[in-house]
This record gives structure tokens, sequence and C-alpha cells, in this order.
């Protein structure tokens, strides 16, 4: 992994390229943004590794409770998922708006530390999950702009692969502070809340000021003001509709994780190391598959990406397993995300134009996850109706149906994406 120089204007602000770049060189905006996302995962998922057992254990509240918390802190942050990406589009200040998100966060782990009871606990996750919201897609959209279109795949990769990073250490470092202090949360609280300062600090005085729409005014092709208008275009669309049939058929992690525990006493016995065993599968795939989309085309990855999950989802589904299926299953689920995650916001970024991209990126991953709650949901149903088996194995060959749907509406969409007129 290398840092390429990038052109940068009169007042220091770095500026995509027009020419490519070396194929092997991946932007230093890249790679900061990432050591952001490093950080407040690291912050993020060492609450989440806790978080139901403090709920619960300490501040006493009963599972209903917990389920409503978790509710939450999963399904916020799509609803502000498209009002980050627009004021962000708005305002031509990606970075800012992504720093009120990650500031959002970081004030929430001071909260939480004298929060007591369920109404304080819910509003301190729900401004966490609103702040998570208002930055995915403005910090996306940065990475976008300060990478040339060939290379998007393998930026995201790299973002993602250090994102998760800092969502397997995240976990690790808050069950070791509990093993050398045993039931001190605050100090977990103390060290979440140092880890978000951090990121945030990074964001704020070293990741440059692009400005998506200020840049185009440089260039040859006449400036484009944001518009809703341009979403509306049908390769856009044909994503859009994809990801949403295809999200629908996502079974959840924690469901899955819940079918290899039932099943197996490996996976019972270490129930938390599951987390950390998809999320080192992906950070480890995470790169070559954004490079693989890069060269093959970024629809045809995606698509791809959930026969895995179909793989994983059988490996689940099996009545009888052991360690080397479970193992199995992590590895497909990690390959399934580095598939999809960062191929996505790269593949919706091509398909807009530069002054509405952070909306673009939003309203692409607003629909998944939206359609990944109504999947939880219709899951859930399923299981307690069918059994875990049954359940697994008539949502894995919807899924291949599914996959199917989404060849045929991607078609031909890497191909053009690259012919895309701002209009």
């Amino acid at each position: 992994m290398y840092l390429s120089d990038r052109p940068r204007d009169a007042a220091g602000t770095e500026t995509p390229s027009a020419a490519p770049t070396t194929g092997r060189r991946v932007g230093s905006t890249v790679i900061l943004l990432g050591f952001v996302s490093l950080l407040t995962d690291i912050s993020s998922e060492s609450l989440s590794a806790v978080l139901p057992l403090y709920l619960t254990a300490v501040l006493g509240l009963s599972p209903l409770a917990y389920g409503f918390v978790d509710g939450l802190y999963q399904g916020v942050s799509a609803l502000v998922r498209i009002l980050g990406g627009w004021l962000s589009d708005r305002a031509d200040r990606p970075k800012w708006v992504a720093f009120l998100g990650y500031g959002l966060s970081a004030v929430t782990k001071a909260l939480l530390i004298p929060a007591q009871g369920l109404a304080a606990v819910t509003a301190v996750i729900t401004v966490d999950r609103l702040g998570k919201g208002l930055r995915t897609a403005p910090r996306d959209a940065i990475i976008a702009a300060s990478t040339p279109e060939h290379s998007l795949g393998r930026a995201f990769g790299v973002h993602r692969a250090l994102d998760t990073t800092g969502a397997a250490i995240g976990p690790l470092m808050a069950f070791s502070i509990l093993w050398w202090i045993p039931g001190n949360y605050r100090a977990v609280f103390i060290a979440s809340l140092a880890a978000a300062l951090l990121g945030l600090a990074l964001l704020g005085l070293l990741v440059p000021d692009l400005r998506p729409r200020r840049a185009a005014r440089r260039t040859a092709a006449p400036p484009v003001a944001p518009s809703w208008r341009s979403l509306a275009e049908p390769r856009f669309g044909r994503v859009v509709a994809a990801s949403a049939v295809l999200g629908v058929l996502t079974i959840s992690d924690g469901f899955l994780y819940l079918s290899l525990q039932q099943r197996d006493d490996f996976a019972g016995k270490w129930f938390p190391l599951l987390f950390v065993g998809t999320n080192v599968a992906y950070l480890t795939l995470a790169v070559p598959f954004g490079r693989l989309s890069d060269r093959l085309g970024r629809a045809k990855v995606l698509v791809g990406g959930h026969l895995l999950l179909v793989g994983a989802y059988l490996c689940a589904a099996l009545p009888s397993g052991g360690l080397g299926l479970t193992i199995a299953c992590l590895l497909l689920l990690g390959g399934f995300y580095a598939c999809t995650d960062g191929v996505l916001a790269a593949l919706a970024s091509t398909l807009v134009p530069a002054p509405m991209r952070a909306s673009g990126i939003a309203t692409a991953q607003t629909v998944v996850a939206l359609a990944r709650l109504a999947s939880s949901l219709l899951f859930g149903a399923l299981w307690t109706g069918l059994g875990r088996s049954t359940a697994v194995y008539v949502v894995a060959g919807a899924l291949v149906v599914g996959v199917a749907v989404a060849w045929w509406l991607l078609r031909h969409v890497d191909r053009s994406a690259h012919e895309l007129v701002p209009a």
C-alpha cells in the first residue's frame, strides 16, 4: 500500500487528478480516512461488545428494554443517511458534515458514563446513531472525490480494511480491560471516548477539505448544481433496485451466529469471537476484492459476493457442523462484506454527477439498511414458524433467485458507467 502525491490547489487542498495514477497507489486522503474510521470503530465496537451485559446486568434493563435499545442502535442511522448526503452536497463541504457526524458520536461516549435508566441510555444511543448516519455518505464522497474512477474499488477496499481492523480491535480492547479490571465498565467508556476523540482530531486536522462542486468549476465541464433529478439516472436506479432485492434476502450476522451457537459447542463457548472472525476475514479480503471489482466490474463483484453469502447460509443451516464449518461460515461472511460494502459505494459514486455524489451513495446505503431491517423481521418470523435450519435453507434458496434478478438488473451497468454525462 502506497501513498500517492495528489495535486493541490492554491490553498493546499488536495484535488482529484483527471489522469490515472499508478495502479498500485492509494491516495493519502483514503489512508487518513481509513485511520479515522479505524479509531472510530475501536470506540464504537468496544461499546457494542459490552453494551448488552452493561445494560442488563449493571443498569438492570429487561431483555425487552434491551431489544428496544438494540433496535435503535441498528436502525436509526438509516433514517439520516440521505440527510447527511444532502447536506454534504448542498453545502459542498463533505468533510465538515462528516466531522459533525463523528463529533456527535464522540460526545455520546462521554454522556454514556453518567447515563442511568432506559430514557437516558436511549437518548445517548439515538444521538450516536444519528452521528453515524450523518458521517457515512460524506466520508465516502470524499474517498470518491480523491480517487480516479478506475481505482475506486481498491480505494474503498483499503478504507474498509482499515475500518474493519478497528471493528476487530474494539471488542478485544473491551474484553482486555474487563479482564484486567473486572466490572469496571467506566474504564471501557473512557477508553472508547479517547479513541473517538483521536479519530475526530485526525479528521479535523489532517484530512483535506475537498469540495467537489468547486473542483468541477475548475474543469472544462460545466458546473452542475445539486439536483435530486440527477438520481433518476436509469443505471443508478437499477443499482438501487438490485440492492433492495439482495438486501431483503440478507440475514443479519446475529441470526447466523445464533444458528451456529445452537448447533455447535465451539460457537456457543466462543460466541464473542465469531464477530472478530468475520471482521478479520473482511479486512483481509477487502483490498483484493476491491481491486478485483476495478478489473472485472463492480456490479459483477457485488452480485458475486451474494453467492458467497449463500455458501455461508448453507454452512450455518446444516444440522451438524463443527469447527471447520464454523470457520468456513465466517470466511464466507467476511468475503461477502468485502465484495459488497465498499464496492456498492464505489459503484454508486460513478453513476451520479459529482455534486450529488454523497446523496447518491447515501440513497443506495439507506435502501440496503432498510431492506436488511425488513429482512431481520421476516427471518425472525420464519425461524419462529419453521425452525432454525429450514428457515435458513428457505432464505438461501430465495437469495439464489435474488442473485439472478440482480444480475439481470445490473447487466451493462459497469460497461457504460464512464459514459455518464452530468445533465
